[in-house]
């Protein structure tokens, strides 16, 4: 039965990379339309040999030619939803309306939309003022912001809230991938993938491990490898971190490097707080986080009894 056929494709997969039933339906249509002759789609459908009319985005008239048999309309890269809705006013009343149809010629992989993140950004480092003048420096502390913003949402809960972090952090990734010269976004994924395939022997190659204690202790191997012989057991520690969690993360390399206890003994002011960390760490408690914890819970305390009318 002659219909209209709106084929929709995502922008983010390469002209040309058609499903079978679009280029199927493209071929048997009676017409093949579309409102831009700048459409993505048009030098490959053409190279196949199927003609594509450039026409007016006109509903009614989309309407009326479906009378001579099927017609699909090549889709912009919004899904030229507009024009489907007032396809569907015009149909509204007719005695003998045509059958309407969306095909997806084309679908998104899983992370498409980085994609547009990255076109985002580079848009905006182009032609925004403020952007253009950033550095990796001046970004540094929106990052750090950004980062302890995720902490506060999964510490409330807040699953909706934590998405929405976590996408300040992301576009705080493609920032920085941007504003360098000598490395595209393209080459961070790229080493963090090689390193993920490399660190999980177990998953990408032939290791076997029992447990989670091996995968750890393979990662650590695999890691002290990469460091180099010569590199101490410290090297990548950030000193500029918070100093409990500066303290907990030195005192696991040094754990993992069966450093003597003594060496983590001091008389030093800041001892007995070093200390804690210590018994918290072995407990399997993050220093931090407990601090973090007991520092929300004095929060809600003096809320509430601000709002008690007693400040």
């Amino acid at each position: 039965m002659p219909g209209l056929i709106f084929l929709a494709s995502s922008p983010r997969v390469a002209p040309g990379q058609l499903t079978w039933r679009a280029w199927d339906t493209t071929r048997s249509a009676g017409r093949v339309l579309t409102g831009s002759a700048d459409h993505p789609q048009l030098p490959y459908l053409r190279e196949a040999g199927i003609h594509v009319e450039v026409a007016e985005p006109d509903a009614a008239a989309l309407v009326r030619e479906t009378s001579s048999g099927t017609v699909v309309w090549l889709a912009g890269a919004d899904g030229d939803e507009a024009l489907m809705r007032e396809v569907g006013a015009v149909l509204i009343g007719m005695e003998d309306p045509p059958e309407v149809e969306v095909v997806h010629g084309a679908y998104d992989l899983p992370g498409a939309r980085m994609l547009d993140l990255v076109a985002v950004m580079e848009t905006l480092r182009r032609e925004c003022p403020w952007d253009r003048e950033q550095t990796h420096a001046s970004l540094a502390p929106y990052l750090l912001e950004e980062a302890y913003e995720v902490i506060d949402t999964i510490d409330s809960g807040d699953l909706e809230a934590l998405r929405e972090e976590l996408g300040d952090v992301l576009m705080q990734v493609a920032f920085h991938a941007e504003v360098a010269d000598d490395f595209t976004v393209d080459d961070v994924a790229a080493g963090i993938v090689d390193k993920l395939v490399r660190r999980h022997p177990h998953v990408f190659g032939d290791v076997t491990v029992a447990d989670a204690d091996e995968v750890n202790a393979n990662w650590d191997k695999i890691k002290s490898v990469e460091r180099g012989d010569d590199a101490s057991i410290f090297h990548g520690v950030p000193m500029g971190q918070p100093a409990l969690s500066l303290a907990a993360q030195l005192q696991r390399r040094a754990a993992k490097a069966d450093a003597p206890d003594e060496l983590f003994t001091d008389e030093d002011t800041g001892a007995e707080l070093f200390a804690l960390v210590r018994r918290l760490r072995a407990e399997g408690r993050d220093p931090e986080a407990e601090l973090r914890a007991a520092s929300r819970r004095f929060h809600g305390r003096v809320r509430r009894w601000e709002d008690s009318g007693s400040a």
